[in-house]
């Protein structure tokens, strides 16, 4: 402790600068992010205070995996479509993107468009997975996968059909 007293000492300016930069840095923060909330009061938001999921990956992300009901507008493209969203201005909306890391600034947009109850879901998409909780996968894909499955159903069917049951029999009787 002695040592970083004399260092503060000798080199007061450099420890000026890096005290002025680190408190810009949270005032900053405090201003330009929102609310962060984890999984767990995303979904109390979700079920008690009917809030609004905006998701702002992209459409090949948002298709992987998303949660239930979830609004869909990359970020690049949120200010172009905040219209669509007009009609949720006055219930919570809560912003998710893939780590968490660029939903502060979606969360500014939809405060200076007028949005008051905006928070974002802190660690994104990658926390919410980790925490085993259920998600939303395209439509396709699950089509696909009843598609595999009837097809083997359907072959699985063909071995044991009851036409070949009976051309079977009959090579037997034949055969003796």
């Amino acid at each position: 402790m002695a040592q970083f007293i004399e260092f503060v000492g000798n080199h007061w300016i450099l420890s000026g600068l890096w005290l002025g930069l680190l408190v810009a840095f949270i005032v900053h923060r405090s201003k330009t992010s929102a609310q962060a909330v984890g999984p767990q009061q995303a979904v109390m938001l979700i079920n008690r205070a009917n809030a609004v999921v905006l998701d702002i990956r992209d459409k090949k992300e948002f298709d992987a995996g998303h949660l239930v009901d979830a609004i869909s507008i990359p970020v690049a493209k949120l200010s172009a479509s905040l219209t669509q969203l007009d009609k949720f201005k006055d219930r919570p909306v809560i912003v998710i993107c893939k780590m968490g890391q660029h939903s502060a600034e979606a969360c500014k947009q939809l405060k200076q468009a007028g949005f008051s109850q905006v928070t974002r879901l802190s660690g994104g998409m990658a926390e919410w997975k980790a925490q085993n909780l259920p998600l939303v996968q395209k439509e396709q894909k699950a089509q696909k996968e009843q598609k595999e499955q009837k097809e083997q159903k359907a072959q699985k069917g063909q071995k044991n059909s009851p036409t070949r049951q009976v051309a079977k029999n009959k090579e037997e009787q034949s055969s003796s």
